[in-house]
């Protein structure tokens, strides 16, 4: 059985002006020991769907166990069996590292004996040694977060909920993250990650759901969704952005969908079919037509081609919704 399962999951919120369908029959299994990545735009009910499955908010209907808990029925126990890291760092900021993790374990019951041991172990496995002992309000926001994380596994737990974790960090303190949640599915971790970033899922996931509208449009690996979309894409950059209208021109020609064009009119990319031979094919008419090239190559279809082609719009594209 998997370790999530959930069925036709709904929840509207209701204001003067309109309903907000935050979840609209969504459903979705996670096998034990894997990532399984949410993705989508803000708005598309990744959060509502975290709240409901950690027992946060009630749906309107539908049915979720985890752990082959019933997450309407049996809450106390799912709290229990979960860890729960949100898009904002839940510290103290006038506590240092050691004592934020300490309190988590004593509201957890564990005892002060066993909080504080458990304190030091989290504070050695996510390499905070040297600022265990600092009040969290000194930490930058890598070292937030990973204190935050280190709390949602005070208790051990067999499911992790990581809502958007890596939201407003530098590249190289969200690659550093993404090394601690390696290193805990390997050790035995289930983690369901909701994410805009589609290198991130790409990157962790074992398997990936796009939810848009409060709905699973799409399912499978990284793999599996580039495939749905299939071919490749030729893409250049432009040595001068005078030669887009022109260059786009080739592209339309040698191509087989819509040429894309970067905000700056240098950087081009088409799908194509054919592959090497349509990119000797537009590398022959730029230079026939004398358009300088800083770059130009083929790459296989990305997450966010899947996104676009799939609901029309970038995954990151869209307002936090009402």
């Amino acid at each position: 059985m998997p370790i999530i399962d959930a069925h036709d999951l709904r929840k509207t919120y209701h204001s003067r002006s309109q309903q907000v369908h935050a979840l609209d029959g969504l459903s979705l299994t996670v096998p034990e020991g894997t990532v399984t990545g949410l993705l989508g735009p803000n708005g598309a009910g990744k959060t509502t769907a975290v709240k409901v499955l950690t027992t946060l908010i009630r749906p309107d209907s539908g049915t979720a166990t985890v752990a082959g808990l019933d997450v309407l029925t049996q809450a106390r126990e799912v709290k229990r069996v979960i860890g729960s890291s949100g898009q904002y760092a839940a510290v103290d900021e006038n506590l240092t590292g050691l004592e934020n993790l300490e309190m988590v374990g004593r509201l957890y019951h564990l005892g002060t004996r066993r909080a504080r041991q458990r304190a030091a172990e989290l504070i050695e496995m996510f390499d905070l040694a040297e600022a265990g002992d600092r009040p969290v309000k000194g930490f930058s926001g890598g070292m937030r977060r990973r204190i935050d994380l280190a709390g949602a596994l005070v208790i051990d737990p067999k499911v992790l909920f990581l809502d958007e974790p890596t939201t407003g960090l530098d590249p190289r303190s969200r690659i550093g993250l993404w090394g601690v949640i390696k290193t805990l599915v390997a050790g035995g971790t289930t983690v369901l990650l909701t994410t805009q970033y589609l290198e991130e899922a790409d990157h962790l996931a074992d398997s990936i759901c796009v939810i848009d509208h409060g709905r699973v449009i799409a399912e499978g690996t990284s793999d599996e969704l580039k495939s749905q979309i299939g071919g490749h894409r030729v893409v250049i950059a432009l040595v001068d952005a005078a030669d887009c209208a022109q260059a786009r021109e080739v592209l339309a020609r040698h191509g087989d969908g819509e040429v894309s064009v970067g905000d700056f009119g240098r950087d081009l990319d088409v799908p194509v079919r054919g592959g090497a031979l349509a990119l000797q094919a537009v590398l022959s008419d730029l230079a026939a037509d004398g358009i300088r090239l800083h770059d130009a190559g083929i790459r296989r279809p990305t997450l966010d081609d899947v996104f676009l082609t799939l609901t029309g719009h970038h995954a990151e594209s869209e307002e936090e919704s009402a």
